[in-house]
């Protein structure tokens, strides 16, 4: 059985078990029951009706969140010419072609969260799609990482772009923001992305599409919402 830890369980003490809070005092809460001495991540867990098994029920993409995540992503952009300078004034961190993914290749190097290409870049990048794909940084166009635009791109993650994807049991996972934001903020960011993903309901999804939401800082418990809080 797992042991938590005693800021935790004090934590946990504020929070009834099975009832499923309103948006406002959910993000109290959250803010109540962080236990850790930083700046706390907001995260969200969305249960959703689908089955991840069938192709059109797998669920992936992005989204700007109005408020942005809190936290600043270093971007390396694979790409030639007019789109490697565009990249630069944008305000990529690394821009580069065949020499930035040697150097991922031969020195294990990972100075960055987020990678954008151009599509004419893929084949190069596909050739340690293995190295890349584990840590979840190949670029895929459903995430706006494959693009003829890189510097819209660029400015999309700098404002708070958050990638999502179907795990294996139909959740999404995603970012809301931080701890110290406030709650007009966070309430905000979390509006938007029910809003969002409730809009892409499979056509093959009969029913009730999204089942639960829970919001958790880091290290800090889970707290359900009460998804009548959200216009869906």
């Amino acid at each position: 059985m797992k042991k938590f830890g005693k800021k935790y369980v004090e934590a946990s003490k504020k929070i009834e078990k099975n009832k499923a809070y309103s948006i406002e005092e959910a993000v109290k809460l959250v803010k109540e029951t962080s236990t850790t001495k930083f700046d706390s991540t907001v995260d969200i867990a969305i249960k959703l009706n689908v089955d991840p098994k069938k192709a059109d029920q797998q669920l992936r993409g992005s989204f700007v969140l109005p408020n942005g995540t809190g936290k600043s992503k270093k971007i390396l952009v694979i790409a030639k010419g007019a789109q490697a300078e565009a990249a630069k004034s944008a305000g990529a961190d690394y821009v580069g072609e065949k020499d930035m993914i040697e150097k991922i290749q031969k020195e294990n190097w990972f100075d960055f969260d987020v990678i954008i290409a151009t599509p004419d870049m893929m084949p190069e990048l596909g050739k340690i799609g293995m190295i890349l794909g584990p840590k979840g940084l190949m670029p895929n166009p459903k995430t706006n990482t494959v693009t003829t635009n890189v510097a819209s791109a660029v400015e999309d993650v700098k404002k708070g772009m958050v990638s999502y994807k179907t795990d294996t049991f139909g959740n999404i996972h995603s970012v809301v923001g931080k701890v110290s934001f406030d709650d007009a903020k966070l309430k905000e960011n979390l509006e938007y992305i029910i809003n969002t993903i409730s809009k892409l309901k499979p056509a093959s999804v009969k029913g009730k599409f999204i089942n639960s939401i829970t919001i958790a800082s880091t290290m800090g418990p889970g707290i359900k919402l009460d998804q009548n809080s959200f216009d869906i």
